[in-house]
């Protein structure tokens, strides 16, 4: 037999229940006063774990509702929670159980949410909200039922803006390659060939001159003082292949070497 030394309020809608033993027992309100708990009450093996099994879920299901009144949660989410304030398994079922009954708890639901709120505040195609929502447990078909949302306007609108940005951040290089570059950003990002090819064609980036010369006289400068203890063939070879690597054209490559080794014999 144990006895109830003390009950303490916990955080939230929740008591500690103090036994004799030094053990303490978590239980919510409704649980206390289903159950009667009062201090000095003597507990008998079998109505601890009695109490601990209602604690386990009645604790689980307020802690989950708690997590559920700042946003939507997907099932697996739940789960995870529930597991980490260590809720009985066999509870944890049953609190998703419950919640899906309050219609609370509906990964289609949870899928058109999150598709709607990162088409509109975020910079990722589907591919790549498919993968987060695969992470966050949802099947094919709810990521699928949510995915139908992000329309091929709204996938090259995102790409445009996502692409602009890119571009920017890449000027510094030929822009061949900052073209590659912004092609691979977006890729990565999630979007598939047809939606950026679509979206560039709509940017309709175009080669500065000026800012071409001077990204290939950076990018130049620093290989031919990279190579300068090549021999002179050699050093305009390895520069040469280096430039079109970078994706210069070779008119432009050309025209560069001719003047460094113009400055050399100076």
């Amino acid at each position: 037999m144990e006895t109830i030394t003390k009950i303490t309020k916990d955080k939230g809608q929740f008591y500690l229940i103090w036994l004799s033993s030094g053990e303490k027992l978590r239980v919510s309100e409704d649980t206390l006063v289903r159950q009667r708990l009062l201090k000095d009450q003597e507990l008998t093996e079998e109505m601890i774990e009695k109490i601990k099994k209602a604690g386990s879920y009645d604790v689980g299901l307020q802690l989950s509702l708690n997590y559920l009144s700042y946003q939507l949660r997907s099932k697996k989410e739940i789960l995870d929670y529930l597991k980490e304030k260590e809720i009985l398994p066999e509870d944890r079922k049953k609190i998703v159980f419950r919640l899906e009954e309050m219609n609370l708890l509906d990964d289609k639901t949870y899928s058109e949410s999150y598709v709607r709120t990162l088409v509109r505040t975020s910079d990722k195609g589907p591919k790549m909200i498919e993968q987060q929502l695969k992470r966050k447990g949802l099947n094919d078909e709810d990521i699928q039922h949510g995915l139908v949302l992000y329309t091929m306007e709204e996938q090259i609108e995102v790409a445009k803006a996502g692409g602009a940005k890119a571009m920017k951040r890449y000027r510094a290089k030929s822009f061949n390659d900052a073209l590659q570059k912004v092609q691979m950003h977006l890729m990565q990002k999630g979007f598939n060939r047809e939606v950026i090819d679509l979206a560039l064609e709509e940017l309709s980036f175009e080669k500065d001159e000026d800012q071409e010369l001077e990204a290939i006289k950076k990018e130049g400068d620093k290989l031919w003082e990279r190579n300068r203890k090549l021999e002179p063939a050699k050093r305009r070879l390895k520069v040469k292949q280096s430039l079109y690597q970078k994706r210069f054209d070779l008119d432009s490559i050309q025209q560069y070497i001719n003047e460094k080794e113009l400055e050399d014999e100076e």
